[in-house]
């Protein structure tokens, strides 16, 4: 068993996303804790730690339990730059890890997104899932996991 972990704000982040995240950890033995307002249903071996249903009780308690080599999962671009901010390995649904490269301009099409959205302009687009989108996090997933993996291994 690894001692860093893979956690899931599991209350948005799609099943079929989930359940590839948890096999393919599993499967190198890296422990994965689910964080949710609410029970997620998930394999007996998937830590669940059900939060308050209070706004970002579930983020909050990620971000005060997360590790600098653990890997975190969600879709929410807030948190993930809390996240990016502490360090933290983080990556959407879609396969994008969020960096201090990237996170601005993230947040800033978020803004754009609920800006336009608010003037009768914006669309939900960007919420189908399939197999395109589940590919790209397989393969970005799998990727992440190993450079976890070697550099607890080689201790980098």
């Amino acid at each position: 068993m690894f001692k860093f972990s893979v956690w899931v704000d599991a209350d948005s982040f799609p099943t079929k996303a989930r359940a590839f995240a948890v096999s393919h950890s599993f499967s190198k033995s890296v422990p994965v804790i689910f964080v949710a307002n609410r029970e997620i249903k998930s394999e007996k071996y998937v830590r669940m730690v059900v939060c308050q249903k209070e706004k970002d009780s579930a983020d909050d308690y990620i971000f005060s339990h997360c590790a600098e080599n653990d890997i975190v999962l969600t879709r929410d671009i807030l948190f993930a730059a809390r996240l990016v901010e502490k360090k933290i390995k983080v990556m959407n649904d879609r396969g994008l890890i969020f960096s201090r490269d990237n996170i601005d301009e993230k947040l800033r099409e978020r803004e754009f997104s609920i800006n336009m959205a608010e003037i009768g302009l914006g669309g939900n687009k960007g919420n189908y899932y399939g197999e395109k989108e589940l590919k790209k996090f397989s393969t970005v997933f799998r990727e992440e996991l190993q450079k976890h993996i070697i550099a607890e291994v080689y201790k980098r």
